[in-house]
């Protein structure tokens, strides 16, 4: 039941965003513009370390100060196999951490293992982040809040205007 909600407030947050990009190690955002918005800085952030195995579940590390203004997109460990394109499903496992609480709002690894998701029906941040990552990579994405859940955030979970942190090890695409 808990991986049914996970994949709905995914799928949620997409809807009426159709825009998928591919590509570089950033993509352009603006910055919340809502007077509860986290106050965020143009900032280079480092990539974490490749360390732990891919078949337990990563801890996330989430950097201190304000996050960045735009979505950071980096590899931990580069896959080898098919990459995953935009529009396409893929199975992944993942963990979600808010950047404000450093606390986790979500991990399939906490309910049955990988899941199935179109990228084409998740939010915007995964739809630009996700293409590109090879099977058997593992990434780290920060969202910024107008590519995740935005203003209104994700009760109860996620608070408004919230920067996410993900890793996501891409288990297949297709």
């Amino acid at each position: 039941m808990r991986k049914l909600a996970v994949v709905l407030m995914l799928l949620a947050a997409a809807c009426g965003n159709n825009k998928s990009q591919s590509g570089a190690s950033t993509a352009t955002s603006t910055p919340a513009s809502s007077a509860t918005a986290q106050k965020c800085q143009d900032r280079n952030i480092p990539a974490p370390a490749n360390t732990g195995s891919m078949q337990a579940k990563p801890t996330v590390d989430v950097p201190d100060g304000a996050p960045p203004c735009k979505l950071v997109i980096q590899d931990i460990r580069t896959g080898t196999g098919a990459a995953a394109k935009a529009g396409t499903t893929v199975t992944v496992q993942y963990v979600g951490v808010s950047w404000s609480t450093r606390q986790q709002f979500d991990a399939s690894w906490d309910h049955g293992g990988p899941i199935p998701l179109s990228l084409g029906q998740v939010i915007a941040g995964w739809q630009q982040g996700i293409p590109g990552m090879k099977e058997g990579g593992r990434r780290r994405l920060i969202i910024p809040p107008e590519l995740g859940y935005g203003a209104s955030g994700s009760p109860p979970a996620i608070g408004p205007n919230e920067t996410l942190v993900f890793v996501i090890d891409l288990i297949k695409a297709s």
